[in-house]
C-alpha cells in the first residue's frame, strides 16, 4: 500500500519540476534530489511490505516513508501557497486595485506578473522550500541507514500488470460483457422457485419474507433477481428498494422509500421538512388501495423495520416486504407472518460456474486451456460455496494468462488458508496487492462513500480526477484514464455495478465486507477519516489532525472535525443530504477556508445562508472540485476566479438560477460545469470545457462555440426568444460531443439534423420539441447513434422506417406526441441491434413489426391504456427497469 503513497507523491514531484522549472532556480536541485531518493526508496518497497507483517520495525520503516511522501506533497503546496499570498499582500500593500489572481497553473505565469508591478527579483522566499526539503533529506538519509542495517531487499516484480496485447484484448472483452445487463444470476435456482411462489401466493394477507446468511452470501443477489422477476413486475400496483444498513436514521429511510416509489405529489424538498411522523402518515395514505413490494435490504438490527413498519398498511391485497440480513434473530422476528429462508453456500458446479464466468466472461471456460481448469478448480473448491469470495477469485485471475501467474496465486492463498478454506480478508488482500498504484488509490477513495451507497460513476470520476488519481497520459485525457480504472475495478470484480441508465453504468456500489477492509488500509496509511455521530463519539485526534481526506456522515453540534485543525486534508466530502441543521451549515462554511490546502470540497446538500457563496471561497487556490448541488446557490463572488486549478465546477439546484460572474472565463481549467445559469454566461474561452449541463437557449446561440471543441456533454434548455427556430449549426463544430440533449419549450421547433452529420462522435441525442421531418439520409447523419429520445416532435410520418436504419442504435425513447399518425410499420430486418424500446404515445392504434425485425430487443414498454396492439413475440418481453430510461441530471430529472 505505501508504494500506491509514494508514487503518486513522485508523479507530483515530476509535474511540479516539469511546471515550474524557470522559477525554482537553485532549489530545483533540491527537489529534484528529493524526487529521486523517494524513487530508488521504492525499489524496496514491495519487498518490506511482505515483511511488515513479522516485523515492526519494517513496518515503523514503511510508516515513515509514507510520512514523508505525504510531507513532501505538503512542501510543494505550501510553496504555491506562499507565491499566492506574498502577490496578495503586494497588491494590497501598493493600494492597487485588487484583481483575482489565484494560484497560477504555472509559477512562470507568475513571474510575468510581477515583473509588470516591479518586485524584486527573489520575491518568494525560495530559503523557506530549501529549508523544508533539508529536513526531508535528513529524514531519508536516516531511513537508508535503517534500509542498511536491516536488509531490506528489493523488489524487481511489483505485480503491476501485463501490458501484451492479447491481454489488452481479453480486457476489452472482457469489458464489453461487465457492461452488459445481468440476464441469469448463477445458483440459487430452487431458493427463487420457492420465494417466488411466496410472494405470489394467493394469501392477500401482507406478509414479510426474510432471507438470512453470512456476508458475501448472495442475499442482496437473490434479492434483486426476485425484485426484478417480470412475474413480480406485473403482480405488484408499486415496488420500493431501500438499502437499510448498520446505521440507519428512519427519517432517511422513509424519505428514500417514497422517492423509491415513486410518490410525487410532493416535492422532494417539502418531504425533507416533514418529520417522522408526516413522513410515515404520507406514506401510509400513497399505499393505501395499491398492491406494493417493499424490500428492505441489509437490516442489522430488529428494531430497524419495526422503526417503520407502522407506514405500511395491510390492505389485504397480497402485499409483500422482502428482508435481508446477516442475522437469524432479525429474520425470525420481522413480523407475525414471516416466511425464513437461509441461505445455502453453492454447489461446487455452481461455483465453479460462477468463478468461470468472472475469470474468463463464460460460465462454461471454453476455449481455456486444462492446466488453466485444473488450477482453477482447485482453488474454486477452498472457497467452499462463497460467492464473494469466488468473485473476487475470479476478478483477480481475469487480468492473468500466464500458467505461471496462476500458479502464483494458487500458493500465495495455499500459504493463508485458514481452516482449509480461503479467507475473504486474505483474498481481498492478495487483489488488492495486485493492483497498480492508481488502481489502489482509486478502489481505497470508495471507502469514504457510506455502506450501500449508490455511489455516481461520473461524479466518482471527476473526483478521481480532481485527487489526481488519473494523471493525463500522451493518447488519453485524465478522463478516459479514470474511466480505464473504473472498467478495471469492475472487470476485477472490486466494485459491483449499481444502475444502468441510458445504456451506460450509471452508479456502482461495494460489497459492504470489502469496504471494511479498504477502510481498514486507507487508515493505515492515514489516507481517510471517515465522522460519524452514530459510531465515532470520541475518535482519535491524532488521525484526524493529521489525515488527507475526511467524509461527514452525521456531522452534529460536537462534530469532531470541526473542534479541530487540520493543515494537511485535501478532501471533505459530506453525505448528510437529509440532516443538515443551519447551524452547522454555517459552521461547515466558516471554518473550510482553514484548510488552505483542500482539492475537493463536496457539500451537496447543505443549502447556504441567503443562497450566496462566501468571498472566503477564493483563499482555497489549491481547488479542483468544488461540489455544492442542491445547496440553492445563487449568486457566486468573483473571489471564485483565484481558483485558477479549477476543474469541477457543481451548482446545479432543481429550482433555483445561479449567476456566475463575469469573470468566470479565467477558470482556463474548468472541464466540467452544472447548474442552472442566468444572466451573461461568458464561457467561450473555457476551451478544457468538456461538460455543460445546462444551459439556455438564448445563451447558446450568442456563443462562439468553435472555442468549446472539447465539449463531449451538452445539455440546452429553455425557449427561443426571437426565431423560434433552434438550429444545428453551432453544434456542428463540436466535434467530440458524445451526448446531446435539446429541451425547448412553447412553439419553438428544431431545424434540420442535416449538421450534425460533422458530430461523427455524437451516440446519444435527446430531443424535445417540434421538427418537421427527419433526415432521408439520417442513417449517414447519425451513424454510430446509440441512443435516440424524442418527445413532442409532431412528426408528419412514420418514423420507424427512417430510424430503423440507424445499425448502432440500441435504446430508442418515443415520448408524448413524437408523432401525430396512428400507425407505425417495422419492416423485416430492421432495428438490427434495438435492446430497448419505449413508446409514450396512447394514440396510436396499429403497429406492424415484419419478421426478422427487432431480434435483439429486450426490454418494452407501451402505456397502459394504449389502443396499439403489441405483436405477439414481444407479449413476454418486460418492460426496462425503471433507471434504465431515466431522463437524469445524475438520476435528478425525467423527461
Amino acid at each position: 500500500m505505501v508504494d500506491a503513497v509514494v508514487s503518486f507523491a513522485l508523479n507530483r514531484l515530476t509535474d511540479f519540476l516539469i511546471a515550474e522549472a524557470a522559477f525554482l532556480g537553485r532549489v530545483r536541485k533540491e527537489v529534484q534530489w528529493l524526487k529521486d531518493e523517494l524513487e530508488w526508496m521504492q525499489c524496496y518497497i514491495a519487498s518490506a511490505e511482505e515483511k511488515q507483517d513479522d516485523n515492526p520495525i519494517v513496518r515503523k520503516w514503511l510508516n515513515d516513508i509514507t510520512k514523508i511522501a505525504y510531507d513532501a506533497e505538503d512542501v510543494l503546496d505550501k510553496f504555491i501557497l506562499q507565491v499566492h499570498d506574498e502577490e496578495t499582500d503586494h497588491d494590497r500593500d501598493t493600494n492597487k486595485e485588487t484583481k483575482p489572481t489565484g494560484c497560477f497553473p504555472s509559477m512562470s505565469s507568475c513571474i510575468k506578473c510581477r515583473k509588470k508591478v516591479n518586485l524584486p527579483g527573489e520575491v518568494v522566499n525560495l530559503h523557506g522550500i530549501g529549508k523544508d526539503i533539508e529536513e526531508l533529506k535528513i529524514r531519508i538519509s536516516d531511513l537508508i541507514r535503517k534500509r542498511e542495517l536491516y536488509q531490506l531487499e528489493s523488489s524487481s516484480n511489483k505485480g503491476e500488470g501485463n501490458s501484451s496485447n492479447s491481454l489488452a484484448t481479453l480486457r476489452q472483452l472482457r469489458r464489453t460483457a461487465s457492461f452488459s445487463v445481468e440476464k441469469k444470476v448463477v445458483g440459487h435456482d430452487d431458493g427463487t422457485t420457492r420465494l417466488l411462489a411466496q410472494l405470489l401466493d394467493q394469501d392477500r394477507r401482507r406478509f414479510v419474507v426474510s432471507i438470512y446468511g453470512m456476508g458475501g452470501l448472495g442475499k442482496t443477489t437473490l434479492a434483486g433477481k426476485l425484485y426484478h422477476h417480470l412475474d413480480v413486475k406485473i403482480n405488484f400496483d408499486c415496488r420500493a428498494w431501500v438499502c437499510v444498513s448498520q446505521d440507519y436514521n428512519t427519517h432517511d429511510l422513509l424519505l428514500r422509500i417514497i422517492i423509491s416509489f415513486g410518490f410525487t405529489t410532493k416535492k422532494t424538498e417539502e418531504l425533507k421538512q416533514m418529520n417522522e411522523e408526516g413522513l410515515e402518515r404520507y406514506l401510509h395514505e400513497s399505499l393505501q388501495g395499491r398492491s406494493y413490494l417493499l424490500v428492505a435490504d441489509d437490516i442489522w438490527k430488529k428494531e430497524a423495520w419495526k422503526s417503520f413498519k407502522r407506514a405500511f398498511p395491510d390492505c389485504n391485497n397480497g402485499s409483500r416486504v422482502i428482508i435481508t440480513t446477516r442475522s437469524q434473530e432479525v429474520a425470525e422476528v420481522s413480523d407475525k407472518r414471516t416466511y425464513v429462508h437461509k441461505l445455502r453456500f453453492l454447489t461446487f458446479d455452481e461455483s465453479w460456474q460462477l468463478f468461470c464466468k468472472k475469470a474468463f466472461g463464460n460460465p462454461n471456460a471454453n476455449g481455456v486451456e486444462e492446466q488453466l481448469k485444473t488450477l482453477g478448480m482447485e482453488m474454486v473448491q477452498k472457497c467452499e460455496g462463497l460467492p464473494l469470495a469466488l468473485i473476487v477469485l475470479g476478478g483477480l485471475l481475469s487480468n492473468k494468462t500466464q500458467l505461471a501467474e496462476w500458479k502464483a496465486v494458487r500458493n500465495h492463498i495455499w500459504q493463508n488458508l485458514k481452516k482449509d478454506s480461503i479467507h475473504i480478508s486474505n483474498l481481498f488482500a492478495l487483489s488488492f496487492n495486485d493492483l497498480n498504484y492508481q488502481l489502489k488509490l482509486c478502489f481505497l477513495y470508495l471507502s469514504l462513500f457510506p455502506e450501500d451507497f449508490e455511489i455516481d460513476v461520473d461524479q466518482l470520476i471527476r473526483l478521481w480526477v480532481a485527487e489526481g488519481f488519473a494523471p493525463q497520459d500522451e493518447n488519453r485525457n485524465m478522463e478516459d484514464v479514470a474511466k480505464d480504472n473504473f472498467h478495471d475495478l469492475i472487470n476485477r470484480s472490486l466494485i459491483q455495478i449499481g444502475k444502468i441508465s441510458w445504456g451506460r453504468v450509471a452508479t456502482c456500489r461495494v460489497h459492504d465486507l470489502l469496504r471494511e477492509l479498504a477502510i481498514e488500509k486507507a487508515r493505515e496509511l492515514n489516507l481517510l477519516y471517515i465522522y460519524d455521530q452514530m459510531k465515532d463519539l470520541i475518535g482519535n485526534s491524532s488521525v484526524i489532525s493529521s489525515c488527507r481526506r475526511e467524509a461527514l456522515y452525521s456531522p452534529k453540534e460536537n462534530c469532531l472535525w470541526l473542534q479541530q485543525s487540520n493543515p494537511s486534508l485535501r478532501s471533505l466530502l459530506s453525505f448528510d443530504p437529509y440532516g443538515f441543521r443551519w447551524d452547522i451549515v454555517k459552521k461547515i462554511t466558516d471554518m473550510y477556508t482553514k484548510f488552505r490546502f483542500l482539492r475537493v470540497l463536496k457539500l451537496d446538500g447543505y443549502p447556504l445562508e441567503n443562497g450566496s457563496l462566501s468571498e472566503e471561497i477564493g483563499k482555497l487556490i489549491h481547488l479542483k472540485y468544488l461540489g455544492l448541488r442542491e445547496s440553492q446557490v445563487q449568486c457566486v463572488p468573483r473571489s471564485i476566479t483565484n481558483l485558477r486549478r479549477l476543474q469541477t465546477l457543481d451548482l446545479y439546484n432543481s429550482c433555483t438560477n445561479t449567476e456566475l460572474p463575469y469573470e468566470i472565463s479565467k477558470l482556463q481549467e474548468l472541464r466540467h460545469l452544472f447548474g442552472y445559469f442566468g444572466g451573461n454566461l461568458e464561457i467561450d474561452s473555457l476551451t478544457k470545457l468538456q461538460s455543460l449541463k445546462y444551459v439556455y437557449s438564448q445563451s447558446w446561440i450568442s456563443f462562439n462555440t468553435e472555442k468549446l471543441g472539447n465539449l463531449r456533454e451538452l445539455w440546452i434548455f429553455g425557449r427561443m426568444e426571437k426565431t423560434n427556430v433552434f438550429c444545428f449549426d453551432s453544434i456542428a463544430k463540436l466535434k467530440r460531443l458524445e451526448q446531446l440533449m435539446v429541451l425547448l419549450g412553447g412553439e419553438d421547433c428544431f431545424a434540420s439534423l442535416q449538421p450534425l452529420t460533422l458530430c461523427s462522435n455524437l451516440i446519444d441525442l435527446r430531443l424535445k420539441g417540434k421538427m418537421e421531418k427527419l433526415p432521408e439520409d439520417i442513417h449517414n447523419v447519425l451513424p454510430n447513434l446509440e441512443c435516440l429520445s424524442l418527445a413532442y416532435s409532431f412528426l408528419k410520418d412514420d418514423p420507424m422506417p427512417l430510424l430503423e436504419k440507424l445499425h448502432s442504435l440500441k435504446i430508442l425513447n418515443l415520448g408524448s406526441r413524437f408523432y401525430i399518425g396512428k400507425n407505425l410499420i417495422c419492416s423485416a430486418l430492421g432495428f438490427c441491434r434495438l435492446e430497448i424500446l419505449k413508446i409514450d404515445e396512447d394514440e396510436l392504434e396499429g403497429w406492424q413489426v415484419e419478421e426478422g425485425a427487432m431480434p435483439r430487443l429486450r426490454s418494452l414498454s407501451i402505456p397502459d391504456n394504449s389502443k396499439l396492439r403489441i405483436p405477439e413475440r414481444f407479449k413476454s418481453i418486460p418492460p426496462p427497469a425503471e433507471c434504465e430510461l431515466q431522463f437524469e441530471f445524475e438520476f435528478g430529472m425525467k423527461f
